[in-house]
């Protein structure tokens, strides 16, 4: 039986993070598993790490599918709607009104300030998050060794899909002689055609249900698809977009909002945002009821635990790069190490923790 007040508590968990949860998905994932193990209690560790080892073999944007499967496993399937749903619209709205004033001004409202305080406090709160779950996932040597593995090939360039799928397959091969299935997508058309309203729905669902990685792979799938193939949108416009995802808090993939509203207006923005997200909602739902049977498969637990291994080894490459951005002085050192010490040492909110990070920011460059 769900507890009383599931539902009215994954809205309210989720609609706040969706408007604080800044810092792109491995950020996310670490907020995520502070507000619903160490805070709330809703799950343990392993079971955090199965779903986010599922997440992470389905196509879809990972910290949004993890928010999902949250919302499920607390709520059941009208959590599964209003965890989605509420991490979802807030950074929309917010990537929508940044829009209108983009297409109205013709610039992109910079956040240099905000961001150079609340990085620093990023870094503290995925390294927190990559500790915790590291003790649960490396359960023996050879998992460990896995994922420092991992983490080298990965700042060597290595794509990351390889990484996970590839160590993922390895355990599972040294353990039954198994091979992991890639999933594939579907072509759309591929002359070049005038706007319609149908084929941008089309497209950034295409892109939700076949996209894996980070940030930077949907840079190149909007790419290929709206400046090369559709000609709708220019080569600044699509960076204009990205910064914008990256800049807002809440899931990154949100970038489809700002595009839909710069090729086709309000209705444009609605067709692109459901477009991208909805492939997500149908996967978790699809994927999560057979979570437990998967775990008792030897073959898929020889899997998933290859790729929870290869996701925190992902997660910490991430982590490697983000903080050479973002730690550059001794302030941002100062603000990383004092968010550390709060978050390990007296269990400070982390939501808390960005916010000011973000006001000391803007306070620091403003002096």
């Amino acid at each position: 039986m769900l507890p009383q007040h599931a539902l009215r508590e994954v809205i309210w968990l989720f609609l706040k993070l969706g408007f604080t949860a800044f810092g792109g998905p491995a950020a996310h994932i670490a907020m995520f598993r502070d507000e619903v193990v160490s805070r709330r209690q809703w799950m343990n560790d392993e079971q955090f790490l199965d779903l986010l080892g599922i997440t992470n073999l389905i196509p879809g944007p990972n910290s949004t599918e993890m928010a999902i499967h949250i919302g499920y496993v607390r709520a059941g399937w009208r959590g599964l709607l209003a965890a989605g749903l509420s991490f979802i619209l807030p950074a929309a709205v917010i990537v929508l009104l940044l829009a209108v004033l983009y297409v109205e001004y013709g610039t992109s409202p910079a956040g240099e300030s905000l961001l150079y305080g609340i990085k620093p406090v990023i870094i503290a709160v995925i390294l927190q998050a990559l500790w915790g779950l590291s003790a649960k996932a490396a359960k023996n040597r050879g998992l460990a060794a896995g994922g420092v593995a991992v983490l080298i090939l990965y700042l060597l360039g290595i794509n990351e899909l390889v990484l996970l799928f590839g160590f993922g397959g390895l355990v599972m091969l040294t353990r039954l002689n198994a091979a992991p299935v890639l999933l594939a997508g579907f072509p759309l058309a591929t002359a070049e055609t005038p706007y319609s309203l149908t084929q941008l729905f089309l497209v950034f669902f295409k892109i939700g249900a076949v996209l894996y990685g980070s940030g930077y792979v949907l840079l190149a799938f909007m790419r290929g698809d709206f400046v090369e193939r559709l000609g709708w949108l220019t080569e600044q416009q699509l960076l204009d977009a990205v910064a914008i995802g990256q800049f807002t808090p809440g899931p990154v993939f949100t970038t489809a909002t700002f595009v839909g509203y710069v090729v086709g207006g309000f209705p444009g923005a609605a067709a692109a945002t459901v477009g991208i997200f909805l492939p997500s909602f149908l996967f978790v739902a699809l994927v999560h009821p057979i979570v437990p049977f998967l775990r008792r498969s030897v073959w898929f637990s020889a899997l998933l635990d290859g790729v929870n291994m290869a996701a925190l080894g992902l997660m910490a490459g991430v982590t490697v790069q983000l903080g050479i951005a973002a730690v550059v002085d001794v302030f941002t050192v100062l603000l990383a190490v004092s968010a550390a010490v709060l978050l390990i040492r007296y269990k400070v909110n982390s939501t808390w923790l960005i916010i000011g990070g973000g006001i000391l920011g803007l306070i620091y460059t403003s002096l």
